[in-house]
């Protein structure tokens, strides 16, 4: 029971379950969800380590930068997330997160001499 309070606990801030979504699309660092979401680095290293403690998120070094990705091990997370998935044109705002997805190569080449890492 406390995994299934404590996951929509998470899903029940906004800025979490904005940052889940995208990295159920794909492994994401700091500085591209920090651009996409346009939400302060240190806020998305916050709920970071809060999913990375729940053991929902796992991260992983490429050259300078931490990139973060979902684990996929946790049916239940797994199967809400597909549902939003599924309806996401029911909600304006992940539509809106999605389609700046694509942009985020230009959020990571404009944190060069940012740190995205964090502890």
């Amino acid at each position: 029971m406390n995994n299934l309070t404590g996951i929509f606990k998470l899903l029940s801030d906004e800025t979490r379950l904005r940052i889940i979504m995208l990295l159920f699309q794909e492994p994401l660092c700091v500085c591209e969800l920090s651009g996409i979401l346009k939400v302060s680095q240190p806020t998305i290293s916050k709920n970071l380590s809060k999913l990375r403690d729940l053991n929902l998120a796992e991260d992983q070094r490429r050259d300078k930068f931490v990139f973060y990705t979902l684990k996929e091990d946790n049916e239940m997370l797994i199967t809400v997330l597909k549902s939003i998935a599924e309806n996401l044109e029911a909600y304006p705002q992940l539509v809106e997160d999605r389609g700046r997805l694509s942009e985020k190569e230009l959020y990571l080449s404009q944190c060069g001499n940012i740190s995205p890492l964090i502890s």
